[in-house]
């Protein structure tokens, strides 16, 4: 038998295309589910290790599906290896499992998986300390500016209430309570 998995790192992504794709090469059971790779409490995956038996092949669509480390990847595979179920992926098509050649292109792609993975984080931590660097802090900007709080606190001080305050500069009654409690 074969069988697919599919996985996205968030719910904002969406694995019908990867399901479409795993069924399109002749996937008869396709587990799917949106968790990060680095999650390694993957209920789905763990039910498609459980579910697959001798001689069935397991079937992803890119290599960083499976696992965001050589070694947990690696784990994964031989764990198949032992239960008697090859692997095979849809865009690295010279990693079948069932081939001797097919297996050294995994090892050789997997370190490379790893390496990329590994790349992309240095980028990304490089990325945020260049715009912390430069006083940005990510986030959504601030709504209340340094005048409108001069504004609240001004308010505040001719007897308006909170409720009164907040309607006329249209923030909830939390936000201009908070401001008038920095003022203070």
């Amino acid at each position: 038998m074969i069988v697919g998995y599919a996985r996205v790192s968030s719910t904002g992504q969406d694995h019908q295309t990867q399901v479409d794709r795993l069924k399109a090469v002749g996937c008869e059971k396709v587990f799917s589910e949106k968790l990060s790779g680095l999650d390694r409490d993957r209920p789905e995956l763990q039910k498609a290790l459980e579910f697959v038996r001798e001689g069935d092949v397991l079937v992803i669509t890119k290599l960083d599906r499976l696992a965001r480390s050589a070694s947990h990847l690696h784990q994964i595979v031989d764990g198949l290896t032992a239960k008697g179920v090859g692997f095979k992926v849809l865009d690295d098509s010279g990693i079948d499992t069932t081939t001797r050649s097919g297996k050294l292109l995994f090892g050789i792609l997997a370190s490379f998986a790893e390496f990329e993975t590994a790349l992309r984080r240095e980028r990304q931590l490089d990325g945020i300390a260049k715009a912390k660097a430069e006083g940005k802090t990510g986030g959504r900007p601030a709504l209340i500016t340094s005048e409108l709080k001069a504004r609240i606190a001004t308010m505040k001080k001719e007897g308006a209430s909170v409720r009164q305050i907040a309607a006329q500069v249209g923030f909830s009654k939390s936000a201009v309570q908070k401001v008038i409690e920095e003022t203070r």
